[in-house]
């Protein structure tokens, strides 16, 4: 998908030259465009990706290309683009982004305008709105005003995607990668102008005790507008509450913001410019929540109007702090790496390249082996291995050497191999990281049997990491695998990223710190719901946050224990309060949401699953079984994911 956007992209651009703008008026040559062409077909495609909010025109007949204001007559062309090819549009008067960060979570607004500047002023167009995202993200909610019409985004049920009088023509909404989703306006006219709101959340990455929040808001040159002057304006409105009631650190950002108020644990901040040509930048923007040790509170909140669930909200959060009197557990690893034919190529060389540079990260006290798989499993040592320098270049050389992608996908043998391994493990985390790029028919067996299975021969039981590459593997099997073991689950869409994102995986599950943890408070009230179910390890790379349903009283502070590295209990009272102006059901709705859907997967629940489409409908973000609608302002529905 994200190819052929790119393709059809590159395509219109080179349409685009048709357009006559007056003499000595040319457009300025997109940075995609000035590639050499002997660039690998990777770069060239993801040059043309779009980088921030993006509308296009969708061109099937190329005569309908030239200029609404001032027509060139050009020769007809004959033939139509197949796919359609995609122009740019270019922005007018203001962009403005409005975000708001709480712990990892940060909901964005974004909303501008565009003009169809490539159509002829009698013809008309579809418009392609493509939405890059930051980490995680999750689209809540569109709105568009085109002349004499209103648009925006609802969710419906499942069982209504069929029903064609609630779904019509329009919208064609689709992930072209990732966190990057598109869907179209239908019949806008040439040299007419459109605006969109489009809101957001993602996942704010956290690393040694600074957060750092990244929006897509590069634009290429294409968007800046040909001609005569017109004004281009940025605004940016960013609220930062971090929930713990610390003072915050600002770190750096991109843009030049400007403080507006300050409170402890609260910041506000504005970037309000007049600029000659649209932001070249992602948004940045990255602090710190100091603390010497670990860091922790429970947040309460009542249930909003209508909710599905009547009972209270909680949200318990630890942070690892800055104590480096804490030392992070032995690991003795077991990686297990998918060698078959759908690995082959890029695939099979950055997950090589992945378990590479996690062997480098590991200590001379730290074990581990490899496993690699496809229906048969070969092992690089039938014992785990010290991580010396002469073991980790073994390892080297036989992945390089003695391995190939072909076959089929067998995932438990392997896994019980990994098991006997790490049977008699002691003193220490055992740890599987699993990496494949497929699906099998065994997945809830899979995860049955580690249910099962999840004792060793020491006091920490098994960890498992999981990490999906491409489209096509299970993520509900693989979160539900990683949620069973107590450990994390990430996916890289594409290959270039399965590197950085594997690296960053394995930094989070083997620095961990405090491991078997408990929360005393959860055995007194009447009932309980937790989500996770299985509480996972404190990390130095990672915060540890909680989240559920109670009934009961709460009381006024909690014990949180848990075992540091040297096997000593480790006990820390945090507080319960009130949750004051901070949205904790939003900010925790995309786990429940991902956490709820695994778990009905795995149980085959309806209840579950109704329980995951609740959460999603009432904080408006996409659930396991919900689907997004345009609404016309004369009540007909347009389009579905």
């Amino acid at each position: 998908m994200a190819r052929e956007f790119a393709t059809c992209v590159e395509y219109g651009l080179s349409l685009s030259k048709r357009i006559y703008y007056g003499k000595e008026m040319t457009p300025a040559a997109s940075a995609a465009m000035t590639r050499s062409m002997s660039s690998k077909s990777s770069e060239l495609a993801e040059s043309y990706l779009p980088t921030a909010l993006m509308a296009y025109a969708v061109v099937s007949e190329p005569e309908l290309v030239d200029n609404p204001d001032v027509p060139s007559y050009q020769p007809y062309v004959h033939g139509r683009c197949e796919p359609p090819a995609l122009i740019p549009l270019q922005m007018h008067g203001a962009v403005a982004m409005e975000i708001d960060c709480c712990f990892d979570h940060a909901n964005v607004c974004f909303s501008g305008a565009w003009r169809v500047h490539c159509i002829k002023a009698s013809r008309k167009c579809d418009v392609r709105i493509a939405v890059p995202m930051g980490e995680q993200g999750s689209l809540l909610g569109v709105e568009v005003d085109v002349t004499g019409r209103s648009y925006h985004s609802q969710l419906i049920q499942a069982e209504d995607a069929n029903d064609n009088e609630k779904v019509r023509r329009g919208w064609n909404g689709r992930l072209i990668k990732g966190s990057m989703y598109s869907f179209e306006i239908p019949e806008v006219g040439g040299g007419s102008t459109f605006s969109i709101k489009v809101t957001w959340s993602q996942k704010l990455l956290y690393h040694e005790g600074q957060f750092s929040l990244n929006v897509p808001f590069s634009f290429p040159s294409s968007v800046n507008p040909i001609g005569k002057k017109i004004s281009k304006r940025e605004k940016i409105l960013l609220n930062v509450n971090s929930g713990v009631g610390k003072e915050i650190l600002c770190r750096c950002t991109s843009h030049a913001l400007k403080e507006l108020r300050r409170e402890v644990g609260k910041m506000g901040f504005l970037y309000d410019a007049e600029v000659l040509t649209w932001s070249s930048a992602d948004f940045s923007f990255s602090y710190n929540v100091y603390s010497k040790d670990l860091l922790g509170g429970v947040l309460l909140q009542s249930p909003f109007l209508r909710d599905f669930d009547d009972r209270q909200m909680f949200c318990c959060y630890l942070f690892p702090g800055d104590n480096q009197g804490m030392k992070a557990f032995r690991k003795e690893v077991v990686f297990l790496m998918d060698i078959s034919g759908s690995m082959k190529g890029n695939p099979f060389e950055s997950a090589k390249n992945g378990i590479l540079s996690s062997l480098q990260k590991l200590n001379p006290e730290d074990s581990f082996n490899i496993i690699a798989f496809n229906v048969e499993t070969y092992l690089f040592s039938s014992l785990m291995e010290q991580a010396t320098k002469e073991a980790i270049l073994k390892a080297t050389q036989w992945l390089n050497d003695k391995l190939t992608a072909a076959g089929g996908t067998n995932i438990l043998a392997p896994l019980k191999q990994a098991l006997k391994l790490l049977a008699e493990t002691t003193d220490s985390i055992p740890l599987i990281f699993l990496i494949t790029d497929g699906a099998v028919e065994d997945e809830r067996d899979i995860c049955n049997f580690v249910k099962g299975s999840l004792t060793s021969g020491g006091s920490i039981s098994l960890r498992i990491c999981t990490f999906g590459i491409g489209t096509y593997c299970n993520h509900y099997f693989l979160r539900m695998l990683a949620q069973i073991g107590r450990g994390h689950f990430d996916t890289a869409y594409d290959a270039d990223s399965v590197d950085f994102r594997m690296q960053r995986l394995f930094a989070a599950a083997s620095s961990i710190i405090l491991a078997n943890i408990t929360v005393d408070a959860l055995e007194s009230l009447d009932s309980v719901e937790l989500l996770p179910f299985c509480i996972p390890d404190l990390s130095c790379g990672c915060p540890l946050i909680l989240s559920g349903r109670y009934s009961g009283n709460f009381p006024d502070s909690v014990k949180l224990s848990g075992i540091l590295a040297d096997m000593r209990k480790f006990t820390i009272d945090i507080k319960a309060q009130k949750a004051k102006d901070l949205p904790v059901d939003r900010v925790v709705a995309r786990r429940q949401i991902d956490l709820l859907t695994a778990n009905a997967w795995l149980s085959g629940s309806k209840e579950l699953e109704q329980k995951s489409d609740y959460v999603g409908r009432g904080r408006n973000m996409f659930g396991a079984k919900f689907y997004w609608l345009g609404c016309k302002n004369e009540h007909t529905n347009w389009g579905s994911i």
